[in-house]
């Protein structure tokens, strides 16, 4: 009976690592990978931002490492933001959590809609959502904007990230 109940933790234990993994799959085409972008904010200041994606901790999280503008003149370009996206079982949802250099943390969830990514989360008195709209492997249509329902109520910027180069993968399972 001792082995029975071995067994069962055993295949549990794997399953819920499958879940975990399957859940995060749709950042695959993200992940080992630099993705570059520019743009204009609706105020005029200028988005500049490279990411890359990695999975870590045997595939059941996802690491951003962001690049940007790091002080308020946007004359000095580094190491901007430090994010971990995962799977919550208790809640069915992907979470995010995305440190900043400047001390803030955003929190939020993330949407799988087809291809594409949505990422949702409160920003003063706004939800806000960033999407990661799907062209094709190489190429992200960027949005950042009020996304209710379905429809874009204010657009803040519109770009695009587009894939510059391969990581070496740290982890071998996706």
């Amino acid at each position: 009976m001792k082995n029975i109940k071995i067994v069962f933790l055993f295949f549990f234990i794997i399953q819920i690592t499958l879940a975990q993994e399957s859940k995060l799959s749709i950042f695959k085409s993200l992940a080992n990978t630099v993705w570059k972008a520019e743009g204009k904010w609706g105020d005029g200041s200028t988005f500049k931002q490279e990411i890359a994606f990695e999975f870590d901790l045997d595939s059941t999280i996802v690491i951003a490492k962001s690049k940007g503008f790091i002080n308020k003149e946007q004359t000095k370009y580094g190491n901007r933001n430090h994010g971990i996206r995962k799977y919550d079982a208790v809640s069915n949802t992907i979470k995010f959590w995305e440190f900043d250099v400047f001390g803030g943390l955003t929190t939020g969830v993330v949407e799988v809609v087809g291809k594409n990514i949505l990422y949702q989360y409160q920003y003063g008195e706004s939800v806000v959502t960033d999407m990661w709209e799907y062209v094709d492997d190489t190429t992200y249509n960027f949005k950042v904007g009020n996304y209710i329902d379905g429809n874009w109520k204010q657009t803040y910027l519109e770009t695009q990230f587009k894939a510059s180069k391969k990581l070496q993968s740290k982890s071998k399972k996706h």
